[in-house]
């Protein structure tokens, strides 16, 4: 089977690098990558300037559909059982295997031979891999890389499939001016004049608290924010915390209001039953503490969700970032905010800084609304060649197989780096 592979793998399926000679499946249009194999790991993670939602990204979609048809008939790729813990400098024949997985998904040069060293040119393209899949590019194995490794090219194929149809639900006019939030990705972009402005990853909700499907509009920035607490998180979250941790409500400057508006004490409220339910919950302002930073971004919607800022920005280094109640946390809040808030005279990145510093509650409504389109996208490929695939985190898109674990997050990323 690999001797199939091998001949067909040196075609970009992977949007990884290829020898100059290679032919691409891709249109004449398509941007070749650079092969640098001589240069062992020089690794950079390709970030796309085409919106995951466009006309240029459906197109490449069908292309790639086409040539994993191809693949499939061919075999596909095989499953491999290595150690999950390879890296630069082992030596086993579990690399040889390695080696094989990566040229039959296109993420190595086939010329590069059956070394059984795991040396600079596997660590780059594990890195490759790593990348297209949402994956930290830490160039060595780990759980979560290997199980991606082992999810068949049938899969990935019907994942390809099924995304088509959602991309092409969005393949016409978005705006000048918009954002897109692939909660798959745990992603946002900003768009302009159809080009990718800026990509900020992103928090979103948990399995069993989905953020939802939606197109809507951004209308208002609310600098340094009040957060009231949802009914949701009252009975999910805080209620069990404060049984718990009595203290809790105190530490993170929330208060409570009974219907009048009259603040009471924790002390008040029995917390081994359900009475908080009747009260309302405040956490006051400050980026430090408050649970959407120091900006929330309203979107009306009838889900009650928005996006904002967090003081929990060890999130965006993970690699599955499922964690929020079904709102969307923002890195770089500033340049995202920076971008809404471009068309609002006398907004510039100064006073927005100055803002930020402040710590006053001030609202701005957007001069023109942005558009908003929030998705879910599993799987889909860029015009230089890079086809990517995410968790199908929420089981949307109806395929066995199609969601890998995240095994303690990748069994807190190797130990710390090893």
């Amino acid at each position: 089977m690999f001797t199939a592979l091998a001949a067909v793998s040196v075609i970009t399926l992977a949007g990884v690098g290829r020898p100059a000679s290679a032919q691409t499946f891709l249109s004449s249009e398509s941007t070749e990558w650079k092969q640098d194999y001589d240069s062992g790991a020089k690794f950079q993670a390709v970030r796309s300037s085409t919106p995951v939602l466009s006309k240029s990204t459906v197109a490449s979609t069908e292309q790639t559909i086409a040539f994993y048809r191809d693949l499939v008939a061919r075999g596909g790729w095989p499953t491999i059982n290595v150690n999950p813990r390879l890296k630069v400098g082992s030596r086993s024949k579990d690399v040889v295997t390695l080696r094989n997985r990566l040229i039959a998904g296109g993420d190595l040069d086939p010329s590069l031979g059956q070394s059984p060293v795991y040396d600079s040119y596997v660590e780059t393209a594990v890195k490759r891999f790593q990348n297209r899949h949402g994956l930290r590019p830490v160039g060595y194995m780990t759980p979560v890389t290997l199980a991606s490794m082992n999810v068949p090219a049938e899969t990935r194929l019907k994942q390809l499939e099924v995304n088509l149809v959602r991309l092409r639900s969005h393949s016409g006019n978005l705006g000048n001016r918009y954002v897109i939030v692939n909660i798959p990705a745990a992603v946002v972009e900003t768009v302009e004049d159809g080009v990718v402005h800026s990509r900020h990853d992103a928090g979103v909700g948990k399995e069993d608290r989905q953020s939802p499907i939606m197109d809507a509009k951004i209308t208002q920035i609310n600098f340094n924010p009040f957060w009231t607490v949802p009914s949701s998180i009252i009975k999910k979250d805080l209620i069990p915390l404060m049984r718990e941790q009595p203290t809790y409500l105190a530490e993170h400057k929330i208060r409570i209001f009974n219907h009048q508006g009259k603040e009471m004490q924790a002390s008040q409220v029995d917390w081994n039953s359900n009475e908080a339910m009747n009260y309302m919950f405040r956490q006051d302002p400050g980026g430090d503490v408050n649970s959407m930073g120091f900006v929330r971004i309203n979107i009306p919607n009838p889900y009650g969700v928005y996006m904002h800022d967090t003081p929990a920005q060890g999130v965006f280094g993970d690699d599955f970032r499922f964690v929020s109640s079904g709102c969307v946390r923002v890195q770089n809040v500033r340049g995202y905010i920076e971008f809404l808030l471009a068309r609002n005279e006398g907004w510039d990145k100064a006073r927005i800084e100055r803002t930020f510093e402040s710590g006053e509650r001030v609202d701005v409504t957007l001069s023109t609304p942005v558009p908003v389109y929030w998705t879910y996208i599993t799987a889909w490929a860029t015009p230089d060649g890079l086809v990517n695939f995410r968790n199908d985190i929420y089981n949307r898109d109806g395929i066995a197989g199609a969601s890998v674990a995240m095994m303690e997050q990748d069994q807190l990323l190797y130990e710390s780096e090893n």
